[in-house]
C-alpha cells in the first residue's frame, strides 16, 4: 500500500477502474478527514455525518465504476460536491435549516489524528478548537460554511465559489466578513486561542 500513497488521485482512480480496491481505499483514506469534517460542520450531528459520509463514497464509487467521472478538475472538490449537495439534500428533506448549536458531543477535532501530545497539550487544544467552533456557529450560515471549505476542506476560492454557486468575489466578500466577525467576537468575549 506503501506505493499506492505516493500515487497521484487520477493514478489511483484509474487503478481501481481497473479492479484495484486498494487504490480505492488509498484514495478514501487521503481525504477521509476533510470529507467528513466539512460534513459535519455543516450538519451538526456526528451520526448524520457518518451516513452522509457513507452516502459520498457510495456516489463516488458509483460514478466511478459506471465510468462516468470526467477528469475535469481535482477529486477533493468534485467529492465535496457531492457531499454538500447531499447535506443540501438532507435539510430539504427535513424542510429545515442546520441548527446552530453548541454541544459536548464528541467534537469533530478528536476525529483528526494529532500526534502523541500531553493531556495538558490535548485539553487546551481541545479548549481552543471549541471556541472557534461556537464561535463558527455564531456567523451567518454563508460565511461559515465558506471558513469551513476553505480552512478545513482546504478548497480555493474558485472551488468554493463554484461549490456554492456565487462568484468569487463574493466568496472572497464572505470569508472577509466571516474572519472579521470572528476577530470582533474574540475582542467582545475578551478571547485568547
Amino acid at each position: 500500500m506503501k506505493s499506492l500513497r505516493q500515487k497521484t488521485d487520477h493514478e489511483l482512480i484509474h487503478l481501481f477502474r481497473d479492479g484495484d480496491l486498494t487504490a480505492l481505499e488509498a484514495l478514501v483514506i487521503r481525504h477521509k478527514d476533510k470529507l467528513y469534517t466539512s460534513i459535519l460542520f455543516l450538519v451538526k450531528d456526528k451520526y448524520l455525518a457518518e451516513d452522509i459520509f457513507q452516502d459520498v463514497l457510495i456516489k463516488v464509487i458509483d460514478t466511478i465504476r459506471g465510468g462516468r467521472y470526467t477528469e475535469e478538475g481535482k477529486f477533493l472538490p468534485w467529492a465535496m460536491r457531492i457531499a454538500h449537495n447531499l447535506c443540501v439534500d438532507h435539510f430539504r428533506k427535513v424542510k429545515r435549516t442546520p441548527a446552530i448549536k453548541t454541544s459536548d458531543d464528541r467534537d469533530i477535532f478528536e476525529v483528526l489524528n494529532f500526534t502523541e501530545e500531553g493531556a495538558d497539550t490535548k485539553m487546551m487544544k481541545r479548549q481552543s478548537h471549541d471556541r472557534v467552533r461556537q464561535m463558527l456557529d455564531m456567523l451567518p450560515e454563508d460565511q461559515k460554511e465558506v471558513i469551513i471549505l476553505r480552512h478545513y476542506a482546504d478548497l480555493s476560492f474558485k472551488e468554493i465559489a463554484s461549490l456554492t454557486n456565487c462568484s468569487i468575489n463574493t466568496a472572497l466578500g464572505r470569508m472577509r466578513y466571516g474572519l472579521i466577525n470572528l476577530r470582533k467576537m474574540m475582542v467582545e468575549k475578551n478571547i485568547a486561542l
